[in-house]
């Protein structure tokens, strides 16, 4: 094995760490990040865009079949989870937020779980683990977005769950933990195709890596298992090939950046949102001293380093995959957050045994993670200021007090599912308003454009509107159509059409 110019002599054989102790007081220390996470999941955590995700997994426990009757432009195991789920314990956002918080969760622990049972230094073990757990859980778009009904947290567990399976696979002979690494890749990418770039990162890794057994059996079970979480799309793709073609690819390569202007320039600040961002500078700085130091001056076991290589690998590849959709978003680069900080972890070590005490790494942790939980609360104020799940609660509680209960509404997402009112078709997904398609290939699809809402609207079709933008309320003439309207947190509701 080469061995590197320089060596840290801390860095020798180290006892094999135990479930005791330390370890009791990491897993102490992070069930009390979990409860606290868990009561933000229940209480304060919303996105507006989480109700299409809400509606569409309503549909689906209603029989209906995305793609084939409704537009719904992701991959669709999460929705079939949630809709499960939600058939199971009642129609309501607290159901998947649960347990996208518990995926989110496990997630974190997996991630310092690992750090404590390969980071090759004792003494540093437990403040290693705590500092690369908290990176994760504390991290502001982990902390927002992973309890959310959309696919972030199953999608930075599935990710997570397969870097650990591979990195088992590759010393045990049987196959079945390749096959159990590439379910929770597939489970990952079929939930959203975000995090699609870590499956072909890890099976390359896995057959390069591989130490024992036979690579092709661990290639097959590999390939099969992550197929199983695609038997959906493969349904879907038998029963409307045209249709599932759209939902998954051709949305997403044609029509995404109609409904953001200036995608571009929108997509260079967002990759550059980083500078602005403490957390960000903070977790990257230590990542790539973590992955200098374990490439040139750790001295550790080379199987070691290849798997904090894998980190850095999966790291970049999410990044270069999530940084290309346009438009891209900050919180899409949430699936990388785990592997950064395993390495940022390495990096702690690397700077702080320099320049504190090595053997105490305790002030070094405390001032990492207070930094850390500092920056989450300042994003969580600012976060405050944006709309609530009550404040929709309220809109639609006039909405229903306004409107008979066969009557359709012209709305958005989020007003279906509190009333409880099935969307009209082509309204499931608001964004798919924008675009403009040949009229049989929109009927196909399920998309209903602008002028084909104006057009209903003028002819009286919808009891009650529901609008927010100030444009369209003046483009569709809803305050000279409607007897009635009222202004509610920015929104406005008219009703009694004028016949």
């Amino acid at each position: 094995m080469p061995q590197c110019a320089l060596v840290d002599s801390s860095s020798v054989a180290a006892p094999a760490p135990e479930r005791r102790g330390p370890y009791i007081w990491l897993l102490g220390i992070l069930a009390v990040y979990a409860a606290g996470f868990m009561v933000y999941a229940e209480t304060l955590a919303y996105t507006w865009d989480e109700t299409y995700h809400l509606v569409a997994a309503w549909l689906i426990g209603l029989g209906r079949k995305p793609y084939i009757d409704f537009c719904f432009p992701q991959t669709p195991w999460n929705a079939y989870w949630v809709a499960g789920w939600m058939r199971l314990l009642g129609l309501d956002w607290h159901v998947p937020h649960a347990f996208q918080a518990l995926f989110t969760i496990a997630a974190v622990l997996l991630t310092a779980d690992y750090v404590y049972f390969r980071f090759p230094i004792a003494r540093w073990r437990f403040g290693a683990a705590l500092a690369s757990g908290l990176a994760t859980g504390l991290n502001a778009m982990v902390f927002a977005y992973g309890p959310l009904a959309q696919a972030y947290g199953i999608c930075i567990f599935g990710v997570v769950a397969a870097f650990r399976f591979t990195v088992i696979a590759v010393d045990r002979k049987r196959p079945w933990w390749a096959g159990m690494a590439g379910f929770f890749a597939g489970m990952a990418a079929a939930s959203s195709l975000l995090s699609a770039a870590a499956a072909p990162v890890l099976l390359v890794w896995m057959m390069f890596c591989n130490r024992s057994g036979e690579k092709w059996k661990k290639f097959a079970a590999w390939v099969i298992c992550a197929a199983v979480p695609f038997t959906p799309v493969f349904w879907l793709f038998w029963l409307g090939p045209r249709q599932t073609w759209f939902n998954v690819v051709q949305y997403h390569a044609l029509y995404r950046r109609l409904y953001w202007p200036e995608t571009t320039q929108h997509d260079l600040e967002v990759l550059s949102s980083w500078i602005d961002s403490g957390q960000s500078l903070l977790l990257g700085a230590f990542a790539v001293f973590g992955l200098y130091y374990v490439a040139k001056r750790s001295g550790w076991p080379h199987a070691l380093k290849l798997e904090f290589y894998l980190c850095g690998w999966l790291a970049l590849a999410l990044a270069a995959l999530v940084g290309r959709a346009h438009p891209t978003f900050e919180r899409y680069f949430l699936l990388m957050v785990p592997f950064l900080a395993v390495l940022a972890a390495a990096g702690l070590y690397g700077i702080a045994s320099r320049l504190l005490d090595s053997d105490r790494p305790r002030w070094a942790v405390i001032l990492f993670s207070t930094f850390m939980l500092l920056c989450l609360g300042k994003n969580l104020y600012e976060r405050g200021f944006v709309d609530h799940w009550a404040v929709y609660r309220k809109q639609a509680q006039k909405v229903d007090e306004v409107t008979p209960r066969n009557a359709l509404v012209l709305a958005e997402e989020p007003i279906y599912f509190f009333t409880r009112r099935i969307p009209p078709p082509g309204f499931e997904l608001a964004y798919t308003h924008l675009l403009n398609l040949p009229p049989a290939e929109a009927a196909l699809l399920h998309i209903v454009n602008k002028d084909e809402v104006k057009r209903q609207v003028l002819a009286g079709k919808y009891a009650t509107a529901y609008s927010c933008d100030d444009d369209e309320i003046a483009d569709f003439g809803l305050k000279e159509r409607y007897k009635q309207h009222v202004d509610m947190d920015d929104c406005t509701i008219f009703w009694d059409f004028k016949k």
